[in-house]
């Protein structure tokens, strides 16, 4: 369980072209949206009450499409790429959850969103944690899937796991060495995180390594770990000062991955937790079972 509570950990790179996985269906467009310093590239479609979908570290928002598709009829969907990842801004500081947090809450003000359901996955938790902790009247529901966070339950543990070498594996010559060989370093975390390597193709590969290629990319990428000991900080102040989160939080861990491990540690910081299983998955849950966690994501969000 450790080895895979871990997972939030990824990272994609290859120099070429950007190849297309399943893609948003065609009632979505994206919109470059400018928020707390930086610009973020949000996809925005469908009709109802509004579903923000964070992604993690090795993907982008691309990753949703298969769930943003099944949402879309009952749901306005937004799913941004986090701040210095995929085709947002790339901006030199900023790194810390709580200050991503910001940035899409100012996503949701330039959308006119006053309350959204939350689904977050990977290092997208993290700014999730952060997002409902300051802003606990706009999270309507939080669906947190397949990751620790910073300083709450046993993170301690956790990031003392020989596994975890990559939290800080950053710096310039890290840099470096990643260069060119962004696809050799980002294959390590999708075959070793996964239940089945085959379940991430190689145009998915393809598809995260080419962005994750793209000029200060990769620097970004280490800057989320880098921020990780203040992120620790910034939860245990968030969680005494605010209490814990009171709004319904469905806790997600991969079969093969975190599995209840995801619960225990939201019990931490929520109240109201509903704990779930995506089975037959590693970390990388919606390239290894898109259909039952969609599945579980829906029925959460239409109670």
């Amino acid at each position: 369980m450790l080895r895979y509570s871990i997972a939030l950990l990824g990272a994609f790179v290859i120099v070429g072209p950007v190849l297309a996985l399943e893609p948003f269906p065609s009632g979505f467009h994206t919109q470059e949206i400018n928020t707390n310093g930086t610009t973020l590239h949000v996809r925005i479609g469908g009709q109802g009450p509004a579903v923000v979908m964070l992604h993690g570290f090795g993907d982008t928002g691309d990753m949703w499409a298969p769930a943003a598709a099944a949402l879309m009829s009952r749901h306005m969907v937004v799913a941004p790429d986090l701040r210095g990842m995929g085709l947002s801004g790339h901006p030199d500081t900023g790194y810390t959850k709580k200050n991503q947090a910001v940035d899409i809450a100012g996503v949701m003000d330039a959308l006119r969103i006053e309350k959204a359901d939350l689904v977050t996955h990977d290092i997208g938790n993290m700014v999730g944690y952060a997002l409902a902790a300051q802003y606990p009247a706009r999270i309507t529901k939080w669906v947190v899937i397949d990751a620790p966070l910073p300083g709450i339950a046993n993170w301690e543990e956790v990031k003392q796991s020989p596994l975890l070498w990559h939290f800080n594996f950053r710096g310039p010559d890290e840099e470096r060495l990643v260069a060119g060989r962004e696809r050799i370093y980002l294959d390590r975390f999708y075959d070793e995180l996964s239940a089945d390597p085959k379940k991430i193709d190689e145009a998915t590969r393809q598809h995260y390594a080419a962005l994750y290629a793209r000029p200060h990319a990769m620097h970004d990428a280490f800057e989320q770990f880098g921020a990780f000991n203040q992120d620790a900080i910034d939860n245990k102040a968030l969680l005494a000062q605010g209490g814990k989160l009171s709004m319904p939080v469905l806790a997600l861990g991969a079969e093969k991955s975190f599995g209840t491990a995801e619960a225990a540690t939201l019990r931490f910081v929520a109240t109201n937790v509903t704990m779930g299983i995506v089975p037959g998955s590693g970390h990388w849950i919606m390239d290894e079972n898109p259909g039952v966690t969609t599945a579980l994501i829906i029925d959460f969000l239409s109670k």
